[in-house]
């Protein structure tokens, strides 16, 4: 990716949302270099803990082996199966093998739930994951992803709405919390007119981020214009800039 483009993004970011966490950037790629590898994880570990590293700054590569949860394995596309427990962990449970969680009525909706996910294989075998300060011209970002509060969220949504005659530049699905970030967002990229996803509402992920953040995860290409529209658009009106403000004072 083009310095030019990471800074003008930066100082727009500065400019509008003071104060704000800089999003991150994840793309696929076969061959990492000397990039750091995630490790392999033992037991169960949610993806939404090893992104708070990239968010701290750090630049990782992520591949199978190193996601230490079933679901992120399939919702990062490196498994397109999945065992037959995760539709009861969806439900109710299995009786002396696993717990459910129910966020599905029955074992008959969880098991239609699964069916009518989309198709998502990953088209490399390495998830790059970094932080956007921190992408370089070798870098091809794919999806951006920003962890944001209410007031960035919603400068972010009517950005996303912007350019649209439609109402409908974002969508929310229900989705696991790595889904929301990972396979939507890049399924969108494909569309005719791509859209954002807001994301992160999966209780089972939200134990580990704060109370206060949601997602919102855009394709690059969408995303790209967005970037060219911010400074013609309602960024730059007094109403928006009451709201900058108080995103200032919220992060300072």
């Amino acid at each position: 990716m083009e310095p030019k483009l990471r800074d003008k993004f930066i100082r727009f970011w500065d400019r509008y949302f003071p104060g704000a966490e800089l999003p991150l950037a994840f793309y696929f790629i076969d061959d990492i270099g000397d990039m750091e590898l995630s490790p392999p994880t033992e037991g169960l570990k949610c993806f939404a803990t090893d992104l708070l590293r990239v968010r701290r700054g750090e630049c990782i590569a992520f591949h199978k082996e190193a996601l230490g949860c079933p679901g992120a394995r399939k919702y990062l596309g490196f498994t397109q199966t999945h065992p037959e427990e995760i539709d009861h962990f969806l439900a109710g449970g299995l009786p002396g093998v696993i717990e459910g969680i129910r966020y599905k009525k029955n074992l008959e909706l969880a098991t239609a739930s699964m069916k009518n996910l989309p198709e998502f294989k990953a088209p490399g075998k390495y998830a790059v994951w970094k932080r956007w300060d921190l992408l370089e011209t070798t870098d091809s970002p794919e999806v951006i992803v920003f962890f944001t509060q209410p007031d960035v969220l919603s400068g972010l949504f009517f950005l996303a709405n912007y350019d649209r005659a439609e109402s409908t530049g974002v969508h929310s699905p229900f989705a696991s919390g790595c889904a929301s970030i990972v396979m939507y967002p890049h399924i969108e990229k494909h569309a005719e007119k791509p859209r954002a996803v807001i994301g992160m509402f999966d209780p089972s992920a939200r134990q580990y981020l704060s109370d206060k953040l949601l997602t919102f995860s855009v394709p690059m290409n969408r995303f790209l214009e967005m970037i060219e529209n911010m400074e013609e658009s309602f960024l730059g009106t007094k109403t928006w800039s009451k709201l900058s403000r108080r995103i200032k004072r919220t992060h300072a």
